[in-house]
C-alpha cells in the first residue's frame, strides 16, 4: 500500500476510528490487534455503521473496494501518522520521564495556549498505537504540539521517536517506574534517554532540570535550556508553599496554584521553561499556572462536607508514593489509603515494604492498605484489604470525618471508587 495514496484517502475522510463500539461516521477503520481481540474481525461491522474504509491485514476478511488491505496494520496506522506529522513544520515536544509527564504535559500546554494554538496528548494515549493517533488529530492549524511519549520496555521511546519526530524533548525525571520491563533502573534510564539520543542526532533542543546530575550528563551535547532553583539555570524560580499547594516565587512574582505537592514543582517548572524558551509573557505564564486546576485523579482535590480528599490514584511507583506521602504529613488529621503499586518485578516485595517502613515514620497519621502487594508487608499494625470493594465496605460502617485523605495507588486498584464514602 502506497502511503501518499492512503495519505490522501485520509484527507478526505473523517479522521480515524479504531473502535467499533465508536466509530465516527465517514472515517477510516484501522483494524488493530491485541492480545485478546482481532480488529479484523470488527471491519465489516466498521463499515457497516459508517466508516468509509476499513484497513486490515487479513485476507479473509477483505470485503470490498472499501476494504484495504497491508501487510500490518498497526504499522501502517504508524507510517501514516508519521507522513502527516511530516507535512506540519511546527515545533513538535516530545515529553516523558517516570513521573509526572502528563501533569507536565498539561501545564505546558496552559502555559503555551495562551499564545499559540496548542494541540496535546489527550487523557495518556501516549505509546505506539495512542502516539500515532494523536498524530493524526492534528489540525493545520496547529501552532505547537506536545507528544507524551511512554515506556514499558528498553526502545520504546526510541520508536516513537521515529513516529513523532520531536524538534524539542523534555524528560521530566527518571525514577523508579515499571521496573519489571526495563531489567531495573539502568534499563529505565536508558530507555527514557532514548529522546535525547534522538533529539543528538537530529540537531533538537532540550529542556533540562540543571539540578539533576544524570540528565544534565546525559544530556551533554544536545542544545538546551535548563531551569532549577538557582541562578545558574536559564530559567529559575523558587518553591515557597507553606501548605499543601504549591506556591512559587518567579521573578519577582508569587504563583498561588491549586497544584497538591511540592513534588508538583518540577513540573510547573517545566512549563515555565518551556513557556519563556517560546517567548510568553511572565505575566501569561502566572496566569496559566494560577487558572489550571488538576483533574483525572492526579493530584486532585475534592472538599466533601466532611473531609480533603487528595486524589492521586491514577497512577504510583515508589518514588511518586513516597513524595506525595512525604508532602501530605505537612497535614492535620492525616488517613493515607494506599494501594498496590504494579510492574514492579522482582523488586515488588521490596518496594511496598520500605512504603511500609516510611508510612511508619509519619506521626500522626493513620493509614490504611490495599492490595494483594501490601497484604505480604510486615511490622506494622495498619488496615489491610485485598481489594478497593473490600475497603469501601468497611468505611461505609465506620465512616470517617475532618481529616485530609490521601488516595494513592496504581489506576487498577480502582482507588477511587472510594471517594464515594467521604
Amino acid at each position: 500500500m502506497d502511503i501518499k495514496y492512503l495519505y490522501a484517502l485520509y484527507l478526505r475522510t473523517n479522521g480515524i476510528s479504531t473502535d467499533t463500539r465508536k466509530i465516527t461516521a465517514g472515517s477510516v477503520f484501522f483494524a488493530l490487534k491485541g492480545a485478546n481481540f482481532n480488529g479484523n474481525k470488527f471491519a465489516e461491522e466498521a463499515l457497516r455503521k459508517g466508516a468509509e474504509y476499513a484497513v486490515i491485514d487479513e485476507k479473509e476478511f477483505y470485503i470490498d473496494s472499501r476494504t484495504i488491505l497491508v501487510d500490518d496494520v498497526l504499522k501502517t496506522l504508524q507510517l501514516l501518522a508519521n507522513y502527516h506529522r511530516k507535512q506540519l513544520d511546527i515545533p513538535f515536544i516530545g515529553l516523558t520521564g517516570s513521573n509526572g509527564k502528563t501533569t507536565t504535559k498539561e501545564l505546558m500546554k496552559a502555559v503555551l495556549s495562551t499564545e499559540y494554538k496548542v494541540h496535546a496528548t489527550e487523557g495518556n494515549l501516549n505509546n505506539h498505537i495512542g502516539v500515532p493517533l494523536t498524530l493524526l488529530s492534528l489540525k493545520e492549524d496547529t501552532q505547537i504540539a506536545v507528544i507524551e511519549m511512554g515506556a514499558n520496555k528498553p526502545g520504546d521511546i526510541r520508536e516513537l521517536c521515529e513516529i513523532a519526530e520531536p524538534t524539542h524533548g523534555i524528560i521530566t525525571n527518571i525514577g523508579k517506574a515499571h521496573l519489571g520491563g526495563f531489567g531495573g533502573l539502568e534499563g529505565v534510564i536508558k530507555t527514557k534517554t532514548e529522546l535525547y539520543e534522538f533529539l543528538r542526532e537530529t540537531s533538537g533542543h532540550a529542556f533540562v532540570n540543571g539540578e539533576d546530575e544524570l540528565l544534565m550528563q546525559r544530556s551533554r551535547g544536545i542544545s538546551r535550556t535548563t531551569y532549577c532553583t538557582q541562578d545558574f539555570c536559564d530559567v529559575w524560580a523558587k518553591n515557597i508553599s507553606s501548605d499543601l499547594f504549591l506556591e512559587i516565587e518567579y521573578q519577582n512574582r508569587k504563583i498561588h496554584t491549586k497544584l497538591v505537592g511540592d513534588y508538583n514543582f518540577q513540573n510547573a517548572l517545566a512549563a515555565i521553561c518551556v513557556g519563556k524558551y517560546f517567548n510568553v509573557s511572565d505575566s501569561q505564564i502566572q496566569q496559566a499556572l494560577e487558572q489550571y486546576i488538576p483533574d483525572n485523579n492526579r493530584s486532585q482535590i475534592i472538599k466533601t462536607t466532611r473531609n480533603t480528599l487528595i486524589m492521586d490514584a491514577y497512577n504510583a511507583n515508589p518514588t511518586s508514593m513516597e513524595k506525595a506521602i512525604l508532602n501530605i504529613s505537612k497535614a492535620q488529621n492525616v488517613l493515607l489509603i494506599l494501594g498496590d503499586m504494579k510492574e514492579l518485578g522482582k523488586w515488588t516485595k521490596e518496594a511496598h515494604q520500605k512504603i511500609v517502613d516510611l508510612v511508619k515514620t509519619i506521626e500522626g497519621a493513620d493509614a490504611v492498605l490495599v492490595g494483594e502487594n501490601f497484604s505480604h508487608t510486615q511490622n506494622h499494625n495498619f488496615l489491610t484489604f485485598l481489594t478497593a470493594k473490600d475497603a469501601l465496605k468497611h468505611f461505609e460502617n465506620h465512616p470517617v470525618k475532618g481529616r485530609t485523605i490521601l488516595l494513592k495507588g496504581s489506576r487498577s486498584m480502582q482507588l477511587e471508587t472510594l471517594s464515594e464514602v467521604f
